[in-house]
């Protein structure tokens, strides 16, 4: 491990009560039918203030993007702006890396950002090994860690037919099965000392699937799962759990995907190849018009408002939901909070489609509109199924006749 100079001392009976909410609950903001979104949202969860003394964090996967910038945002800050009595951040940060070569990106970021002696440690964290991860656990010396971000992550782009089977269970070893394995080192201290938070770097995959992105959103969409059932049962033990709900940011990882479609795409039919090829130029597009940089992602306030040009195109056209949240407050507004969401969103610019996904549960207004805001943007080069007649979209059912 390596840091940066010497360190300071230093049942059966359960009521449900259901409420009518319009919108995606955000935490920022909630809304119940006649409610008003400017008064102060109710907790998720009941509050539970970290420790007062030094709060230790561990980070996975800060190799580069949003884990780096975390990192280097809660270790350089000079101006301590992020701290308030709630949170006492105090060095190390932990930052963890699969294979500490490739941590000279990070040095340099914190030589450049002046990061003080000592309040930056590298750790070797390979989430795919449970015995790599109980390693880096050992290896905090506070003997404990307070906040645990699980952002490691990996992706899979291209037509389902074309990925191999060891691709396929890359992804959902690092995405789902190396969380899990991070949260079962790291969750019974934390239970057993009735406190700590858990932050894990989600995704808009999760939460509405899209198109060449099958096994990345079947990873995601089971994160979703993993965090929203932890976050039902730890409230008792002190322990609160938040999904950082991102859409497009600017990192390596689309380099770092796995099994990248090159001559593999040779294996998809010519219509599967001309609708990716319009999917690339769409991805191309959003990434120049709307991808945000890591340091907005981990800054608080950094999402896009109102205003903001939306990520895909059709969005800004539909019609905005009832009350939609303010802008968000992320990583380190998670950090802060005395009584954190389930979900903090980076951006505004999905919202819309994930509201209509859940204001039909058919699914069939979604697959419509996510059809068009891809595949529709621009002329196809070629001729396919679409061009001769459209896709053939589904509809809802119909109500079922009286018998």
């Amino acid at each position: 491990m390596g840091r940066v100079g010497p360190r300071p001392e230093g049942g059966l009976s359960l009521e449900i009560r259901l409420k009518t909410q319009q919108g995606v609950g955000t935490g920022q903001g909630r809304s119940r039918a006649g409610g008003n979104l400017a008064q102060r949202p109710e907790p998720c969860t009941p509050h539970t203030p970290l420790p007062m003394d030094r709060t230790v964090v561990l980070i996975t996967g800060c190799s580069s993007g949003i884990g780096l910038h975390l990192a280097l945002r809660l270790a350089s800050d000079p101006s301590r702006s992020f701290k308030d009595p709630r949170l006492l951040l105090e060095p190390p940060v932990y930052a963890t890396l699969r294979d500490l070569r490739a941590q000279g990106p990070l040095w340099e970021a914190a030589r450049a950002r002046g990061c003080p002696p000592g309040f930056l440690e590298t750790l070797q964290l390979d989430v795919r090994d449970a015995d790599s991860v109980a390693a880096a656990r050992a290896r905090v010396t506070e003997g404990r860690v307070d906040v645990l971000v699980c952002n490691a992550g990996r992706g899979l782009l291209g037509p389902l037919e074309v990925h191999t089977a060891d691709a396929v269970g890359s992804v959902l070893d690092v995405n789902v099965a190396g969380t899990v394995r991070t949260l079962q080192a790291f969750l019974p201290d934390m239970k057993r000392r009735r406190s700590g938070r858990i932050l894990v770097t989600g995704s808009m995959g999760g939460l509405m699937g899209l198109p060449f992105n099958a096994v990345y959103c079947a990873s995601k969409f089971a994160i979703e799962g993993l965090c929203e059932s932890l976050a039902v049962l730890l409230p008792p033990f002190g322990v609160h759990v938040s999904l950082i709900e991102c859409g497009p940011v600017r990192t390596a990882f689309l380099e770092k995907q796995e099994g990248v479609p090159g001559g593999a795409l040779d294996g998809a039919d010519a219509e599967t190849r001309v609708l990716f090829s319009r999917y690339q130029r769409h991805l191309e597009r959003i990434f120049r018009e709307a991808a945000q940089d890591p340091e907005e992602v981990t800054e608080v306030g950094a999402g896009r408002g109102p205003g903001a040009r939306d990520s895909a195109r059709g969005v800004a056209a539909s019609p905005r939901p009832a009350r939609l949240p303010p802008p968000p407050q992320v990583f380190l507004a998670a950090l802060r909070a005395p009584r954190p969401a389930l979900r903090y969103f980076s951006t505004e610019s999905f919202l819309p489609l994930a509201h209509l996904r859940l204001a039909d549960p058919s699914g069939c207004s979604y697959v419509a509109a996510m059809h068009r805001a891809v595949f529709a943007d621009e002329p196809a080069e070629e001729e396919t199924a679409s061009d001769r007649g459209g896709p053939v979209l589904c509809a809802p059912p119909a109500a079922a006749a009286p018998q």
